[in-house]
């Protein structure tokens, strides 16, 4: 079977692909996962996911926002391939996917972060047109709140 992209919009189909979620936070709840959903989706946030035979190998989330300097932007957010497939083009299909969204929503540019240490992750957004352009800065307040 051919792979299928699809855009899941609804806390059920998010949630049904928490095993994907987890290849990036191994501990996170389903009552957590659940929680951060229904806060993240009145901001405009979706997940985008690669399907083959139902079982999803890669997905990125994703909202839109304006910010004075940029205007509109599309933000990616836990951008993540199940390790088994990584090096066959699940990536790049999601990051096309993205840009025409970004296109069909008139935004200006896509944005993401990608922690420090993870040059792999670097080697890919280079690889597909992104560059940095400033530092994404930190202050932690509560790490017993945090997934990572």
């Amino acid at each position: 079977m051919a792979l299928q992209i699809k855009e899941l919009r609804t806390i059920e189909d998010m949630v049904a692909q928490i095993h994907t979620i987890r290849f990036l936070y191994p501990n996170l709840s389903l009552e957590k996962y659940e929680t951060f959903l229904a806060e993240m989706l009145p901001h405009n946030y979706i997940q985008i996911a690669v399907f083959e035979d139902n079982i999803c190998l890669g997905l990125t989330g994703c909202w839109s926002a304006t910010k004075l300097w940029t205007g509109k932007y599309l933000e990616i957010d836990n951008f993540v391939v199940n390790p088994e497939y990584r090096s066959k083009g699940i990536g790049k299909m999601l990051t096309d996917y993205v840009d025409k969204k970004a296109i069909e929503l008139n935004c200006s540019s896509i944005v993401l972060d990608a922690f420090t240490g993870n040059f792999g992750a670097h080697r890919f957004y280079y690889n597909q047109g992104y560059a940095p352009r400033g530092f994404h800065f930190v202050k932690i307040l509560d790490e017993k709140k945090l997934t990572v």
